[in-house]
């Protein structure tokens, strides 16, 4: 069962409602800007974690201020689509909001979502997924191989909670390990399929339903990449591809292009 930090209380509640009733997941927009994105990723990320823990959930975008250029830029990030309004024939058993830091939301679950800082001194500040952000230095010409994803992994590679601080050396990171894995998981895809260890999908849960521990499931992916003979190639592609499911990096994109 996920668990989430209710910003409001500081304690830990169930994501999903006892009987997996429909839960309303609302992402909170003030401004057009690279942390709002972070805002509606952590709300994309709470709805597919729902959905693997087999509860139904809608996906609602709220405030009036550039919702074009958020849903060019949400899109840009691999971010799924919201609805716009509320439907008043549903009846939704949990409401989580998914706010900044600074954001107000209605009564309810409260998920706050850290703030994405400027670069140290010196450093290139990062782009933004296809040059949408007012003000941004850079576009999408600007993150490696042009890849929005490189910019969605270096978003989870920190705690929601945490501030992150996106420069160049931060998306080279990122972009290393996504080719990287990629690569590999295009190779495990040429040996006979075998299923995910039992053992690995409860540590892969056990981190996402863990207060939405991202982080931690990236460390679960680099123990299968050097775990070496003794898990076997096919499994480990059908846990790159299951894990994906929620981290949604396109981690099978390049099937067939590596011989």
């Amino acid at each position: 069962m996920l668990r989430i930090i209710d910003a409001r209380t500081g304690e830990p509640v169930d994501a999903a409602p006892a009987r997996r009733g429909l839960t309303r997941v609302e992402a909170h927009t003030s401004s057009h800007d690279i942390g709002t994105l972070r805002v509606l990723l952590v709300a994309d990320l709470l709805v597919r974690a729902l959905e693997l823990g087999g509860t139904p959930v809608r996906a609602l975008l709220t405030g009036e201020h550039n919702r074009a250029e958020l849903r060019a830029g949400a899109t840009a990030l691999g971010i799924r689509p919201f609805e716009d309004t509320r439907d008043a024939g549903l009846r939704e058993a949990q409401i989580l909001h998914v706010v900044g830091e600074s954001g107000a939301a209605p009564d309810g679950v409260r998920i706050a979502v850290a703030p994405v800082e400027a670069p140290h001194p010196g450093h290139p500040p990062a782009p933004d997924p296809a040059g949408l952000l007012p003000g941004a230095p850079g576009s999408l010409g600007s993150l490696p191989d042009n890849d929005p994803a490189v910019l969605r992994l270096a978003l989870l590679s920190r705690p929601r909670s945490a501030p992150v601080r996106l420069d160049v050396q931060a998306l080279e990171e990122a972009h290393v390990t996504l080719l990287r894995w990629r690569r590999a998981v295009a190779e495990w895809a040429r040996r006979p399929s075998r299923p995910v260890p039992e053992e690995v999908r409860e540590r892969l849960r056990t981190a996402w339903e863990d207060d939405l521990d991202l982080p931690g499931v990236l460390e679960v992916l680099r123990w299968v990449e050097e775990a070496g003979p003794d898990l076997p190639e096919g499994a480990r592609f059908e846990t790159y591809a299951y894990a994906d499911r929620l981290l949604g990096l396109e981690l099978t994109r390049d099937l067939g292009s590596w011989a």
